[in-house]
């Protein structure tokens, strides 16, 4: 992926080599220190990542694909929306993904397509390979951000909106009651019937 001068550059890179990964596959578990955790925090809007983990077991598959299955294990600080307290949350994401190679992405995503329209049990579309390199990172970042609570409450915290008391004044037919309470100018009407 190209990056422009506007995108932040991945905050927790962890590369592996395809051509390098054997036939009975490779295991990584993979750990953020302290400069990646805060890279991450800051990437994803979080007040901090206390600890950040994770595992994977990397497979090929026939035609240059590989699949991904793993854990991601994380503790993050965020600020309560209700209290705007610190409070942490845990995260525990399963990850499961192929890789293909990008050519044959076109092809792949097509048939996901036609397993849409008939009904059938849709897979997820794979992800390309770069540079003949899969980002373990990437993926732990990923999955992490997408496991972000974006309303964060501590337990109990309930939102109760302010009430203000009501004006009397203030109602839809106040505009009416004022005109009818003001006074009437002598001379400018005829009384009815006359």
């Amino acid at each position: 992926m190209s990056k422009t001068g506007t995108e932040k550059p991945d905050p927790w890179r962890v590369p592996v080599a395809v051509a390098q990964i054997p036939e009975t596959g490779l295991h990584r578990d993979i750990e953020a220190d302290r400069a990646i955790r805060n890279a991450v925090a800051e990437t994803g809007g979080l007040r901090e990542v206390l600890s950040a983990q994770a595992s994977f077991d990397v497979t090929p598959k026939s035609g240059g694909r590989f699949h991904v299955a793993g854990h991601l294990r994380a503790r993050i600080g965020q600020n309560c929306v209700v209290t705007l307290e610190e409070i942490e949350n845990d995260i525990d994401e399963p990850i499961d993904l192929i890789f293909a190679p990008p050519e044959q992405i076109p092809q792949m995503a097509a048939l996901v397509d036609d397993a849409e329209e008939s009904g059938e049990e849709t897979p997820d579309p794979p992800e390309p390979i770069e540079n003949g390199m899969i980002d373990l990172g990437r993926l732990a970042t990923d999955a992490l951000y997408l496991a972000v609570d974006p309303y964060p409450r501590k337990p109990g915290a309930v939102f109760e909106p302010m009430v203000e008391a009501a004006d009397p004044e203030d109602h839809p037919f106040a505009a009416l009651k004022a005109l009818k309470a003001a006074p009437k100018k002598s001379g400018t009407r005829k009384p009815k019937g006359k």
